[in-house]
């Protein structure tokens, strides 16, 4: 088991912090002492958020050929690294285009375990550093229409729990956060999809202060949704077609046409 890390001088770098959830995560890591190194794709965001918090600021498209490497080799030294940066491809998948699950795979799934291959040699050199991915509850609870999201987001909770595995006898800590529905930040906010009665959400910073527990605390996996959510997650991946029918009789299916016309009308 990976001693604690103090995340107070740390040094971090966090993707996909232009966007989402990425303001709140920086903002607590910031309140905790963290040297924060931000990247995303929009430099006035990231500019804008670096001023606000001291932190040091590099563009970086996850989508690119070579990006993950690129991005760690002007990083320099991690301590923590928390991926981030995510990449929607909500619809059918007959009607998703090519080019949009290419970029899913690259952004959710490929780019994390570069970014952790390339910064394990040097944490194990160390003996000390935390890996967070920030996975999404539709790693445990499959939904139609998000087919190709839910299998970036499956991967990444297999890869997390297995590296987790991998290091248990180093001084490397890996952990896994699973944001369910989430206010005021990422994809839910942004298209704005009506939820089913019972259906919660959570805040953004509510997920920052898991993120910080994890990685105090050396925790695997951390769900942050409510316990109705919680128990259909649990539920879903014990029985997933039970699960299916539950979803389709509350309106899964109205929830996942609702998503993918909204986010057809940002692309």
């Amino acid at each position: 088991m990976a001693p604690r890390l103090e995340i107070k001088g740390a040094r971090t770098l966090l993707t996909g912090a232009s966007g989402g959830l990425g303001g709140a995560l920086a903002r607590r890591l910031a309140q905790e002492g963290a040297e924060l190194v931000l990247t995303g794709r929009r430099r006035d965001v990231l500019d804008s958020l670096a001023g606000e918090l001291g932190a040091e600021a590099i563009v970086s498209d996850l989508t690119l050929e070579q990006a993950p490497e690129r991005l760690l080799a002007a990083a320099g030294r991690i301590d923590i690294l928390i991926a981030n940066a995510v990449q929607s491809a909500t619809g059918r998948l007959v009607g998703v285009d090519p080019a949009r699950i290419d970029d899913a795979l690259a952004v959710n799934l490929r780019a994390p375990i570069a970014l952790a291959r390339g910064v394990i040699t040097q944490m194990l050199e160390r003996n000390s550093g935390h890996i967070v991915f920030i996975g999404s509850l539709q790693s445990k609870a499959a939904t139609g229409g998000s087919s190709i999201y839910c299998a970036t987001k499956f991967g990444l909770r297999g890869f997390s729990l297995a590296l987790r595995a991998e290091l248990a006898r180093s001084g490397v800590g890996v952990s896994l956060v699973l944001p369910g529905f989430i206010s005021a930040a990422g994809m839910y906010a942004d298209v704005g999809v009506k939820l089913p009665r019972g259906v919660g959400t959570r805040p953004p910073e509510q997920v920052a202060e898991a993120v910080v527990r994890a990685i105090r605390d050396n925790i695997g996996e951390v769900v942050v949704a409510p316990l109705t959510l919680r128990v259909g997650a649990t539920i879903a991946s014990l029985a997933p077609e039970l699960s299916a029918r539950g979803m389709r009789l509350l309106g899964g299916e109205r929830i996942a046409r609702d998503f993918e016309r909204a986010q057809s009308d940002t692309h």
